[in-house]
């Protein structure tokens, strides 16, 4: 899964995109001016490649790449804060309405919902979580589960198996979660395996667990064949957070690096945000023989949304009862 510098389609991206190894795209705040013009942008991707997944990290708060013209949805953290009297339905509303309206632009899935529990300890996770009680984090990602289903999205967690301990950010360093297999357990890694069977896709951490690995959870078969598959029983799609990371830089170049996360059991890479990288990490994709991934066509858009989605009843409910908490 590859992204794009701008707003349309260079020769360059054409051509990339054509390449059967690249199966995603991933946009970014870059990518994206207005609903109209990320429709028009997905167009041309399609007529290049009509099963091309398309990709958005939408989960409202700080982490929201489309703004104009959308709702502006709030933290999944200020969801859980909010006090209203269903917080879970507040949560599957704004699940709902935030996959309505990215369908309608084309995309397909939002890298959603974060399942890392709030220790107080990560600024890069901080209020995206929705708390640090594993039960509640649960149920309400359970809710929020359901409202992206009901609109007819996919639903991906991440950052198995759990990114809220440790303080560094794998954008520009390696996290160190010190803590027991046990401690990790019985707090962080429960709303994955609550969750597992519900789970359409996971996204694991570029973060180091001695207790358990000397590798990131990314390249860990023990965390993805062993607890996450085999013990967890989660048959969805794996998605590796993005190669070019600091976090993903501890187990060697880019070419190490796709041969690690394709050896821990990923059915998806992600290099993002550096080309040079992703046209390393395609060429070595094609010398090994890389296969597209037959999961990853699980997460393609389940519904097909009209223009004219906010003349549904369900529009204005779900906006009524986020407006009503306070929320929008």
């Amino acid at each position: 899964m590859l992204d794009l510098a701008g707003t349309w389609l260079t020769p360059e991206d054409r051509q990339l995109l054509r390449q059967p190894e690249v199966g995603g795209l991933i946009l970014f705040a870059r990518n994206t001016e207005s609903p109209a013009q990320v429709r028009e942008l997905v167009r041309s991707v399609r007529a290049l490649r009509p099963e091309m997944l398309i990709a958005i990290d939408q989960e409202g708060g700080r982490v929201q790449r489309l703004r104009r013209e959308v709702l502006r949805l709030p933290a999944l953290g200020r969801i859980a804060g909010c006090g209203a009297e269903d917080v879970a339905a507040v949560a599957e509303a704004a699940a709902w309405l935030m996959a309505t309206e990215m369908l309608a632009c084309g995309i397909d899935i939002s890298f959603a919902p974060v399942l890392d529990l709030d220790h107080g300890r990560s600024q890069v996770i901080g209020d995206r979580s929705l708390g640090g009680d594993p039960q509640q984090v649960s149920r309400l990602a359970r809710a929020y589960i359901d409202g992206l289903h009901q609109a007819g999205m996919a639903a991906t967690g991440k950052h198995f198996p759990g990114h809220g301990w440790a303080e560094a950010d794998s954008h520009t360093d390696l996290p160190v979660d010190e803590r027991s297999e046990a401690d990790i357990r019985q707090s962080d890694l429960q709303p994955f395996a609550a969750l597992a069977p519900l789970l359409d896709g996971i996204m694991p951490a570029h973060v180091v667990y001695p207790a358990v690995d000397s590798l990131p959870a990314g390249f860990s078969r023990r965390w993805l064949q062993d607890i996450l598959r085999a013990e967890l029983g989660f048959e969805g799609v794996i998605f590796s957070d993005d190669l070019t990371m600091a976090g993903a830089h501890a187990v060697g170049d880019m070419a190490q690096r796709v041969d690690a996360a394709l050896a821990s059991g990923c059915d998806m890479l992600l290099v993002c945000n550096d080309r040079a990288a992703a046209e390393q990490a395609l060429l070595h994709a094609q010398r090994i023989g890389m296969q597209p991934s037959l999961r990853a066509q699980r997460m393609l858009a389940r519904r097909v949304v009209g223009l004219d989605y906010k003349a549904q009843p369900r529009w204005r409910q779900s906006v009524e009862l986020v407006q009503g908490a306070g929320l929008l």
